[in-house]
């Protein structure tokens, strides 16, 4: 009888090694979708904050592009006589609010 619970006990470490390893398998398994989804997520998260920062961002001197650009284009207006002195000074206080 001590032959035959040898076998019997190779048979279960065996099988108990395996159901082990399965199971670590599925944890490894789980824990890569986990980080897929993380990772998805935050690929989602940065491609809206450039939207969302774009218009909003200053130039330096703390104005926007299209302030600057605005203000440009009354000052070309300006010096080719299009616009008095009081007309420049008004659209250049709405440009800068």
């Amino acid at each position: 009888m001590m032959r035959r619970r040898r076998p019997l006990l190779r048979a279960a470490t065996v099988a108990g090694g395996a159901a082990v390893a399965y199971h670590a398998g599925k944890s490894v398994q789980g824990g890569r979708d986990q980080d897929a989804a993380q990772d998805e997520q935050i690929a989602q998260m940065q491609q809206q904050q450039p939207q969302q920062q774009a218009p909003a961002a200053p130039a330096a001197g703390g104005m926007s592009q299209d302030a600057m650009a605005k203000l440009q284009q009354l000052g070309q207006l300006h010096e080719q006589g299009v616009l008095t002195d009081e007309e420049f000074a008004a659209q250049k206080a709405k440009v800068l609010g």
